[in-house]
């Protein structure tokens, strides 16, 4: 991923702006709907807890995998136009274990990511 820091799902505010590396505006948009996803994860919010012990981990794997198809969900419904790159595929690479372990996996995983899609959509102010 091109922004390595861990999101911490303690932190209450979403709102940051492009700077680092990464200088993509679309690349910004999916990193932060991940740590977006990722926050949503908190007691207070859906409370989210895969067992994750440390990085790399099964627990670990199974939230990286809820965030991933979340900011998918996210810019496919906002029509954030991305187009796919090695390294996001890698980086999902990573968690396959999960998704070989667990036949179930990406069900689960897409259920959870659309929760937290519809949780962070209900934040918005109504139009």
């Amino acid at each position: 991923m091109p922004n390595r820091r861990m999101a911490d799902a303690r932190k209450t505010s979403l709102r940051q702006t492009p700077c680092g590396i990464i200088r993509i505006a679309a690349l910004w948009i999916l990193c932060r709907y991940r740590h977006n996803v990722h926050w949503t994860r908190h007691p207070s919010r859906l409370d989210r807890d895969f067992g994750r012990k440390a990085f790399g981990d099964a627990g670990y794997a199974r939230e990286e995998l809820v965030a991933e198809l979340g900011a998918a969900f996210l810019c496919a419904e906002l029509c954030v136009d991305l187009r796919p790159r090695a390294d996001h595929a890698a980086y999902i690479g990573r968690w396959l274990s999960v998704l070989t372990d667990d036949k179930r996996a990406i069900f689960t995983a897409a259920a959870h990511a659309q929760r937290a899609v519809e949780y962070l959509k209900g934040l918005q102010p109504s139009a």
